[in-house]
C-alpha cells in the first residue's frame, strides 16, 4: 500500500508540508507508522493488535489496509535511518492539534486492545506523546473547534 512507503514523512526532511492535502497524507502515514510500531512495542505482535490497527486506520483515514501492510509498517526501513521520535518531532510541526490528538487517542486504543498493558507499551506511549509535542489537552482529546 502507498501509505507504508511513508513518502510524505521522508519529504519533510527536505522541506515542509504546504497544503491541506499534504498535511492529510502526512497524518495518515504518521498514524500508520505509530500504530504499527505500537503493535510491536511489547516485542510480540498479537493478531488482535494488528486487526485493531487495520480497523483504526480505516476508520480514521478511510483507507483500507491489510495485515501485511501493518506488519511491513512495523518493520519499516525508516527505523534503520533514525528513531521514530525523530520522525515524529518533524511531523508534529505540520500536524493540526486535532490530528495529534487523534494519533494519541488511537495509540491508546491499540495498546489496550489485547487487554494487557506492558511497561514497554507505556514507555512507547510516553515517547510518542513527547515526540509529537502533544499538549495535556491534546492527550485528553480536548481540541478547540476550528
Amino acid at each position: 500500500m502507498a501509505l507504508s512507503a511513508f513518502s510524505n514523512i521522508k519529504k519533510l526532511f527536505g522541506g515542509s508540508v504546504t497544503s491541506d492535502s499534504e498535511r492529510n497524507e502526512l497524518f495518515k502515514e504518521a498514524l500508520l507508522l505509530v500504530l504499527a510500531r505500537a503493535a510491536d512495542s511489547d516485542t510480540s505482535v498479537r493478531a488482535v493488535e494488528v486487526e485493531t490497527v487495520r480497523k483504526i486506520v480505516e476508520r480514521e483515514t478511510g483507507d483500507g489496509i491489510s495485515d501485511a501492510d501493518v506488519r511491513v509498517a512495523s518493520a519499516s526501513e525508516l527505523y534503520e535511518r533514525a528513531p521514530l521520535s525523530s520522525y515524529l518531532s518533524q511531523v508534529s510541526r505540520s500536524l493540526l492539534p486535532a490530528q495529534r490528538s487523534s494519533i494519541v487517542r488511537c495509540l491508546n486504543e491499540v495498546i489496550q486492545s489485547d487487554l494487557k498493558v506492558t511497561v514497554h507499551e507505556i514507555d512507547f506511549f510516553n515517547q510518542v506523546v513527547s515526540a509529537l509535542q502533544a499538549t495535556p489537552a491534546e492527550i485528553a482529546g480536548l481540541v478547540a473547534d476550528e
